[in-house]
Parts: C-alpha cells; structure tokens; sequence
C-alpha cells in the first residue's frame, strides 16, 4: 500500500479540492471526528469556508465483550443501537442505560475539552460533511451517520483522505455522497496512507477547534507565495537569480508545462543562451528523438548539409511537427549556429535528442552510417532490421504484432546489432579524429534506439507503466552516455541543459504516479547524480496554447480554461502576479506550503478541456518536485512553422463551467 499523505493537514488539502464544490455556500459545516479525523476537517473548512465543529461518538460495548458494538452515543444527546446485537445477546435495558451513561460522561467531557462549553451548531436544514482521517471497520463513522441523521441535516456527506474501496462502497448507500481520496488496494490500516502518522492530542483538537481559521482560498499561503515571489521578465528570471539558483549544477533540466506555449519555449531558450555563454555549457539534451536532432546538431557545429536552420528541423516531420519546428526553436537553433561559429571547437555546443520513437529511421541511420565505414557490415544490419519493415514504418503497429509473441526474433537480431556496433565502435571512432568519433558514438546511439523502441513499443500493449519507465530510462540513459561521450572528447565535466515536459522533468518520487510505479528523467537525475542536478518546472493559470484533440489531430489553437480550485496553479493566480519565479531551496516557509498534494496541470501534445480533470491534472507535492518553479499566469500558443488555416482561426472561446 502506497502512502498517499505527508500528514493529516496534507491529506485535508487534498480532501478539500475533491469537495471544491461546495466552496463559500452558506449551509455548510464540516464535523470532524476526533481525534485523528479534526486536523483534515481543519484543512476542509477552511479551504471550503464552511464552519467547523467536532462530533463525538463512543461506543457502546457489550460489558462482557467490549469490543463488540450494541451502539454508540454521539454530540447532541443522540443514542443509536444496534438491534441485531442487542436482541442476540438478551441485553437489559438498564445495562444499556449504564453502559451509555458511563460512556456519555466521557462524550460530555470531551466536548467541554474540545470545545470550552461552547453549544453544538445546529445540524438542521444544513449540508453537513462528516470527516475522518480515514476509514478501516467505518465503526465510528458509521455510528456518526446515524446520529447525524437523527439531527435532521438536509444533506449528508461522508469525506476521508483513504478507505477500502469496499467501504467507501458500502458508505454511498447510507448517505448522499461519498468522497474517498484515495482507495489502495490491499487495503490493511489508515496509517499506512500517511507518511507521519503521529497520535492526535486533546489539546490539538481543542487549539484547532478555536483558532481563527483561514478565509476562502487559503490567503495566508497565498501571502506566503507573494512574499516568496522573485520576479522574472518574459519568464526569465535576472543573471544574478538564475546563475544562484544553478549555482555549480552541470545537468539544469528546464521543464514545460505545455507542449505549445510560446512563453515557455522563449523563457528556456533564453536561460540556456546564458548558460552556454556564461556558465559554461555545452550541449542542449532534448525531448525529441535522437536522429531528427542530431541532424540539428551537424548544422549548429557547421557539419551537415543544411544551409539554414529551417532546413535542419526538416525531419521533424512526423506529429507533432510543431512541437520542434516552431518559431521559438527556430530562433534558438539560428542563435546556436552563430554562437558556434563564433567559438573554437570545443566551445561549440551541440543539439541532441533523448527519444526513442524513432525505430525505423535510427534503423536506417545505422544502415547508412555502416555502408561508409564497412559495407558488409552494413549488408548484415539491413539483414537484421528486416524484421522491422514487416508491418510498415509504424512503430505502433509493430508493436501491436510483437505484443503477441511477434517480435522475439527481432528482439534478438536488434540486440546482435547493437553488440556488433559496440565492438568495432572503437575501430571506426578512431579514422578520422573529434569528427568520426561523433559519427561513431551518433550510430551507437541509434542502434541503442532501435533496441529501446522496439521494447517500447512491444510493452505499450501491455501496460502503460511498463511503456512509460521503459521510455526515461532510456532518455535518462542517453544522458548519461551523451554526458560520458562529450567528457571524454573534452577532458573535464561535461554540462548539460535539458528540454522536457515537466512530466518528464520534475521528480516523479513527489507526484502520485509514484505510487503507480513509474519514475522519470528527473527522479533518475537525482538519484544518479546527487547535488549536480537542478530542475526548474513552469505553470500557467490560462491563455491559448498548441495542441491536438486526438494523437496524429491537426494541430489547434486552443483556449486553456483557468486553473481548477485547489490546483497549484490557481494558488499561484490568487497572488495577483502576472508572472514569477520561486526558488523552493531559499524560501523555507513556500517550499513547506508547497510540500503538501496539490493538483498540477499537464498539457502534451494533446488538449482535451472537457475531461480536463481526468486528463490532466495529477497530484503533486511541488516542493519536492522541483528545485524551482517560474510561473506565467497568461500564456500564448507557440506559432508553428506551418500555420494552417485551423489553427489561425483558433478555437471558439467558450464559457467555462464551475466545475470540470
């Protein structure tokens, strides 16, 4: 079982986005069960700016069995029993009499210890939401439904951080709605879902119970982030800010949170020029596949054929063309071409890609860069690969005939490639000095492609965690092999600025898909190069950006609808600042904001706002995530290089609904 929660005020955040629906209405109290259950109804009503109260419940054990329910007592005098126990074991009336008069002066005690003598609000006509930090028997919370009702409420709703999907089941029987955060699967006890679950105390409960709580929104984490706030230009943060927050990194990885918006592609392309100028890097890594961009990186180190930098993103041709051939990378490829030519050559920095959809064409470029080096090899890699053309150049469909069994062969013939490659790499490396060891460590790298995506996309059919680990750990590994390739040419720490979708980027160990299974590029990074990495994410609150409704779609300009209640990035809106940076290591008290679960956005290459909720938001603990995060509240689409008619017309605006 995955724990979920730092702690009960993490899971109660989280809680109250789930319930965002019942924000500032004027019948809503929240209840909390104590004591575990009042610190996460704090973070409910607070968040939803509802009042808040504790209900007490106590059971009533049978005296020889006391572990065994006959009933409970509850705030507000109300006594329920249960029936079936009572007649079953021939219970006497006045030993229920004693039993609940035992337990009801505890109840009466704790009550004037939580809540000073202060009166029970009045349950009647309201929509009540009972709050536990989590359900394992649903005793007490079940005994709290009951008592609950006998009050008369117009409405009401059952809320916990983590429960069985069972019970949680069970509960939306018994009452109007049911909110379980989390459902793990096997299910053995509430603490496992939390990362500290310490013992809630009277006096916890009582200083919660009086504390002036928060207004709508959360102002007092907003005044932290705004105060926290360093401001940027454009997205880019002074040479002074950036060069500090990079500080003696050599791998920077600078994330999106679109796969279309003009302002994140600027912003990062302008930080990597500082760094290439100042800081000494020599090499941008990016999400794109290996050959497309290293056809850039022959133009950008004056090498290939191309005369323009329009002509070097030709072979991005494939969907999504515009997320490489677009205004924004074409001005950075034409600024890397001048710099380079402006340098001697190991200050000449190159342009590489880290993908792996490219099986068919990394097959040919190992086909071709062996005829000019050794035909017969060249003639025994064709031979290989032909197991590759059996189903056209569609790495999808290969994948689907492999998934059953297709493609152990080709496992095989890919796999003996690329030993083959491996050992005579040295021999051909070493003919033509600096130039034939690029050509060399280029052909190892497709080969490695081709085994990578021929795994790939034989796994996709299987499970998409199994496809997506596969993928970053091959784009963390081509890191690792470009970072070794550019040392040894070099003779001294190679540094490194990487391109990817903060999915990508940002620490996969601080969002919810780690309880999945999956990890990424970032979480990779950090584990295998401790204190050498910094990763820095960006968010947006609305705007327009390049996108597709469907995989291989034409591409749109679509409106991005503003960010959901309880989402980071509506928590950065509510600062009031257009645009930011925030440095997670220096500002303490925003990183401890941040540390909780909060809802991110994702936007790929694909945008559909309808399903925006399911499609794109996850959990995230941002702090965590990210060593820095730079935030632009209104964002453009990126301007592709071939603009149809569709996406100059864009989308019709729409109105958005309250909830999605």
């Amino acid at each position: 079982m995955a724990r979920s929660f730092r702690d009960r005020s993490d899971a109660g955040r989280v809680l109250a986005g789930l319930l965002g629906h019942y924000h500032a209405r004027d019948d809503v109290i929240v209840l909390g069960l104590p004591r575990g259950g009042v610190p996460v109804a704090y973070e409910v009503a607070a968040a939803l700016d509802a009042p808040l109260d504790v209900f007490v419940v106590r059971k009533l054990g049978l005296p020889e069995h006391p572990e065994l329910a006959m009933g409970a007592i509850a705030s507000g005098g109300v006594t329920v029993l249960n029936d079936d126990v009572v007649r079953g074991h021939d219970v006497p009336a006045e030993v229920i009499r004693e039993v609940a008069e035992d337990e009801g002066r505890e109840l009466a005690r704790r009550e004037r210890v939580y809540r000073d003598d202060r009166p029970m609000i009045d349950l009647a006509g309201q929509v009540v939401i009972l709050v536990d930090d989590g359900l394992a028997t649903g005793a007490s919370m079940r005994a709290a439904v009951q008592a609950v009702r006998a009050l008369r409420p117009a409405r009401l709703v059952v809320a916990v951080p983590a429960a069985s999907a069972s019970t949680c089941a069970e509960f939306r029987r018994e009452v109007d709605e049911v909110v379980c955060a989390t459902t793990p699967s096997p299910f053995f006890a509430v603490g496992q879902a939390y990362w500290s679950f310490t013992q809630t105390s009277d006096e916890q409960v009582r200083r919660l119970l009086a504390s002036p709580r928060l207004g709508a929104g959360g102002e007092s984490e907003v005044e932290v982030v705004r105060a926290a706030a360093v401001p940027v230009e454009n997205g880019v943060p002074s040479a002074d800010v950036l060069s500090a927050i990079v500080g003696d990194a050599r791998l920077v990885l600078i994330g999106e949170a679109t796969h279309g918006t003009h302002e994140f592609y600027a912003a990062r392309a302008a930080m990597t020029r500082y760094l290439i100028e100042h800081k000494g890097f020599r090499a941008v890594a990016v999400e794109a596949d290996w050959p497309d961009a290293y056809r850039v990186n022959r133009y950008v180190r004056a090498r290939g054929d191309d005369r323009t930098a329009e002509e070097s993103l030709r072979s991005f041709k494939r969907f999504p063309a515009w997320m490489w051939r677009n205004t924004d990378v074409l001005d950075f490829v034409t600024w890397l071409r001048e710099h380079n030519d402006r340098g001697a050559g190991p200050d000449k920095a190159g342009f590489y890609g880290l993908d792996l959809y490219s099986l068919h064409r990394s097959a040919d470029e190992v086909v071709s860069y062996l005829r000019t080096v050794d035909p017969q090899a060249a003639e025994r890699a064709r031979e290989r690969y032909s197991c590759l053309d059996h189903h056209g150049d569609d790495g999808q469909a290969y994948g689907r005939a492999a998934a059953f069994g297709a493609g152990e062969e080709c496992e095989r013939q890919v796999v003996a490639q690329l030993l083959d490659l491996q050992r005579h790499a040295h021999e051909f490396a070493r003919r033509d000095g600096l130039l034939a060891e690029d050509e060399a460590f280029h052909a190892e790298r497709n080969a490695r492609l081709v085994q990578a995506a021929e795994r790939y996309y034989r796994t996709m059919f299987r499970g998409r965690v199994s496809s997506w680990n596969l993928r970053d750990e091959h784009m963390a590994e081509t890191l690792d092999a470009l970072t070794e390739h550019l040392e040894d040419q070099r003779g001294e720490p190679a540094k490194i600025v990487v391109w990817a979708h903060n999915s990508h980027l940002g620490d996969a160990a601080a969002t919810e898909v780690s309880a999945q299974g999956e990890f990424n590029v970032g979480q990779l990074v950090r584990e295998r190069h401790p204190g050498e990495s910094r990763l820095i994410g960006f968010t947006t609150y609305t705007g327009t950006v390049t996108a597709a409704d469907d995989w291989g779609a034409p591409a749109d300009r679509k409106h991005v609808r503003p960010a959901l209640r309880g989402s980071v990035e509506r928590l950065f809106h509510e600062t009031g600042q257009k645009e930011f940076l925030l440095d997670l290591a220096a500002a303490p008290n925003t990183a401890d904001v941040l540390g909780s679960a909060r809802l991110e956005r994702a936007i790929g290459v694909i945008y559909r706002p309808h399903t925006e909720r399911v499609s794109h938001y996850f959990r995230a603990r941002l702090a965590d995530q990210f060593d820095a995060v730079i935030h632009i509240d209104e964002t453009s689409a990126l301007d592709p290089l071939e603009r149809t008619a569709r996406w100059e017309e864009g989308e019709v605006p729409e109105s958005y609904p309250h909830a999605v």
